[in-house]
This record gives structure tokens, C-alpha cells and sequence, in this order.
């Protein structure tokens, strides 16, 4: 990548020769990618961009509230509440493809309307590198690559970030001086939670899985992993107190990689692993028993689903 600020100043020329005086969405997930696309874009345009934030039920412990805080200086964002809708489209859907098929349809219907309540004629994406690439080798059904274009009739789609990896996407971040929360964040799947839960997705399902990630990403801050997570895989029986019960199976994951094309899981301390087992048992009467998830990328992938 050439010198960041060069690259600052280029990407906003590029935007703004794109778009003219047209307007502009972008979803943004409150991920670096998508987020520094957004700053780039509304710092080149202004409210001729309307960022889209969409609340699934699907994010990570207290996402609307931190997107609110971070971006209230774009005034055009949008904030929508959807979790009913997003839960209800997903009820019996337990194929993985399947329902990241029905959470991107779902996602395309809330986008579209504010695409068109704002008369867009263009797409901001926050597509990286590595998104095309297992786009393209079918690795990952839904990245911000595919879907929207298709449905919502746009003039042009404008991709500032399409040739960085996720590490030179952290660099722009810090330049543009995103918040630490947003800079040095860890990937989360478009999907949200619905791909770290095996099967059916619940509002019960996506409680336990937000709760235990939230906990994974503080007792794992220290690690500086470049992914950590917890996923729920289904039920096993255990005891809690005198009684039997019959419980979630929390999965933990914490991997090192340097852009998600291939990784390594991290060797945690025995102590680590008993404190964050004891805190998400404690803290969550449903969930029964927390194993550590040793696989690396291959064969496996970084998330379940």
C-alpha cells in the first residue's frame, strides 16, 4: 500500500469523482472495514451519504450503543431496530447456507428501503482483499461482495478499501483517527452470531452466544488474538448445584493470523481457559459445559457456520 495519508487523500478523490453530486449509501456493521469506508466516504461527500446500520438481534453485547456514540458525528446515519423481523425469517432454518441466505435477504430488505426512501444512486462497500478472494472461491457465501447489487438498482458501487488487507485497513483506521474500539477491533462475521450458532437460531441461542464472546474478548484481551469468540453447538447434560440439567455446549475459539485467509488456534493457559469456563458457566444458568476449539484454518474455518 502506498503511505497512508496518501492513500487517505486518493481514496477520497476517487469517491468523490464517483459519486458527483449524487447520494450514496453504505451498511455499516460498526466493523473496521466498513467503518473506515464510511468515514472515508462521508469525510469526501458529506450527508450525500446516509450510512445504514442494521440491528439483526445478531450483534455483539452493547454494538447499537457503541455505534450511536462512535459515528453521532454523521449526522445522515441511520439506525435500524429489526431484530423481531430478522428472528422471525430465521425460525426453522437450521442449513448453515440457508440461513445466511435468509439473513442476507433480510438485510437487502431493510438496506433497499432506506436506498430508496434517500434516492440512492450509489454504493460505498467495505470490501477488502480478502473478501474477493474467497467470495470468488466460494469460501464465504455472504461477504459485502455479493447480494446487494443485484437487488437494489444502483448506478455505480465504489469499493475504497478493495485492495488492502485487513492490517493495512487497521492503519487507514488509526490515521482517520477512529476510535481504538473501532481501529483494533476483531473481524465479525456479516452474519453476525448466526454463524457461531449450529442449528436453529433463537433469541435464546444468540443471548448465550453474545454473553460468552463478550466474556472470551475480555479474558482474552491480554492474547491479542486476531479472532476470539464463543459459539453455541447444541446441549449436553450437567450439574448445577444438586441438579441435573441438560445445558448449552459453549464453544471457545481464539485464533492468530495475520488476514483470515488461513490461521492458527492459540495455546491458552489452563488458568485462562478454567477462568473464562467458570465465568460463562456462572454467569449463564443455561449453559452446561465450555470446551476449547484447537483446529486450525485448514481445515476448519474461523467460525462454525
Amino acid at each position: 500500500m502506498v503511505e497512508t495519508e496518501e492513500f487517505i487523500e486518493d481514496a477520497k478523490a476517487e469517491i468523490r469523482e464517483a459519486i458527483g453530486d449524487a447520494n450514496a449509501v453504505i451498511a455499516l456493521s460498526g466493523g473496521v472495514d466498513s467503518s473506515v469506508a464510511a468515514t472515508l466516504a462521508y469525510e469526501a461527500v458529506g450527508d450525500q451519504l446516509t450510512p445504514v446500520y442494521v440491528d439483526t438481534g445478531l450483534m455483539r453485547k452493547g454494538e447499537t450503543e457503541e455505534i450511536r456514540d462512535t459515528f453521532d458525528f454523521m449526522e445522515s446515519l441511520r439506525v435500524i431496530e429489526a431484530q423481531d423481523r430478522f428472528f422471525d425469517r430465521l425460525e426453522g432454518v437450521t442449513d448453515p447456507e440457508e440461513k445466511r441466505h435468509v439473513i442476507g435477504e433480510g438485510f437487502i430488505d431493510e438496506f433497499e428501503t432506506v436506498a430508496r426512501d434517500v434516492d440512492a444512486d450509489y454504493l460505498v462497500q467495505g470490501t477488502i482483499y480478502p473478501d474477493r478472494i474467497e467470495s470468488e472461491g466460494n469460501i464465504k457465501s455472504h461477504h459485502n461482495v455479493g447480494g446487494l447489487p443485484e437487488v437494489v438498482d444502483f448506478e455505480g458501487i465504489v469499493e475504497p478499501v478493495r485492495d488492502l488487507y485487513k492490517d493495512e485497513v487497521r492503519e487507514v483506521a488509526r490515521a482517520l483517527g477512529l476510535e481504538a474500539i473501532i481501529s483494533e477491533r476483531m473481524p465479525f462475521p456479516g452474519p453476525g452470531l448466526a454463524v457461531r450458532i449450529v442449528g436453529e437460531v433463537t433469541p435464546e441461542k444468540a443471548a448465550v452466544a453474545r454473553e460468552a464472546t463478550h466474556v472470551v474478548e475480555e479474558e482474552l484481551e491480554e492474547y491479542d488474538p486476531w479472532q476470539a469468540f464463543a459459539a453455541v453447538l447444541g446441549k449436553a447434560t450437567g450439574v448445577k448445584g444438586d441438579n441435573r440439567v441438560h445445558g448449552w455446549v459453549v464453544a471457545v475459539r481464539s485464533v492468530e493470523s495475520r488476514d483470515g485467509m488461513t490461521a492458527r488456534a492459540q495455546e491458552l493457559d489452563w488458568s485462562t481457559l478454567q477462568r473464562i469456563q467458570s465465568r460463562i458457566t456462572g454467569e449463564n444458568e443455561n449453559v452446561a459445559r465450555v470446551v476449547y476449539d484447537v483446529t486450525h484454518k485448514p481445515p476448519a474455518t474461523i467460525e462454525y457456520e
